[in-house]
């Protein structure tokens, strides 16, 4: 695809490529749980939206499922095709947006989206998209941040807002957190069921997650691009300052709330 037609969050997420694997290695107790409560099975159709890399998607067809992947980012889908190689029944990779799915009524048996689908710019249209991709009685699990306003993911991005020229997105991630918005606008469709989970990222030094999110997190890799070399420097410096706060005597241990969401189409 030309890069040209592409949108600046699509080019965005899909700039650091395979690199991103190391984004969803950090997250993969979260994702392999959300897998375990949508609990593919052989033969099944399974859509993951915002697939990223495929790590939900590979765990999905390793248990025998049909999966189907879709991601705005075509340089997300190239790195997914290449790390599902071999995979038998191997993903299926397709470009998508979550607010307008190129699928029929009722085409899977299962929807998933680990961290994907709660950046979408419209949720409302999407949850309505994933009602519609799915059979009656079909099943529905999604990871979602849930951290409180002190808690690390928005402190998180609130230090790369500080150093970002990027617009904020128009509907904020941080909604699909919260159980009254869940049961207002998932629940108009799904029957659901909120597990709050804490997801940790282990890692040996501030060094190393620097390295991990500057090549392999969109959002980081973009706003140091962007910057002149010594406000880099100060970015770089900002960033390490603030994960030391979570060393250990072993590493560093980055505690996340997040949400599993279960769900059961109406």
């Amino acid at each position: 695809m030309n890069v040209d037609t592409l949108s600046p969050e699509a080019l965005m997420w899909g700039q650091p490529g395979k690199s991103y694997d190391g984004i969803s290695f950090g997250l993969s107790d979260t994702i392999s749980h959300t897998v375990q409560a949508l609990w593919p099975r052989p033969g099944e159709r399974i859509l993951d939206i915002g697939t990223g890399t495929g790590w939900a998607a590979r765990l999905a067809a390793w248990r025998g499922a049909s999966v189907t992947g879709v991601d705005i980012a075509p340089g997300m889908l190239e790195a997914a095709e290449v790390l599902s190689a071999g995979l038998d029944p191997r993903p299926v990779f397709q470009q998508a947006a979550a607010e307008a799915l190129p699928f029929r009524d009722e085409s899977f048996d299962g929807v998933i989206s680990t961290y994907g689908v709660i950046f979408s710019s419209e949720p409302t249209k999407a949850v309505a998209e994933m009602a519609r991709v799915l059979r009656p009685g079909g099943r529905l699990a999604l990871a979602t941040w849930a951290d409180e306003p002190d808690g690390y993911i928005a402190r998180f991005f609130g230090l790369v807002g500080e150093w970002s020229d990027a617009p904020p997105p128009p509907t904020s991630p941080f909604d699909w957190g919260h159980a009254s918005w869940l049961k207002e606008v998932v629940g108009e469709r799904f029957e659901i069921d909120l597990r709050e989970q804490v997801t940790t990222l282990y890692a040996p030094d501030v060094t190393t997650i620097w390295k991990e999110y500057v090549n392999g997190f969109g959002p980081v890799a973009a706003t140091y691009a962007a910057l002149s070399q010594d406000r880099r420097d100060a970015f770089r410096a900002a960033f390490e300052d603030f994960h030391r706060s979570f060393a250990t005597g072993l590493g560093l241990a980055v505690p996340r709330l997040a949400l599993v969401v279960r769900g059961v189409r109406l």
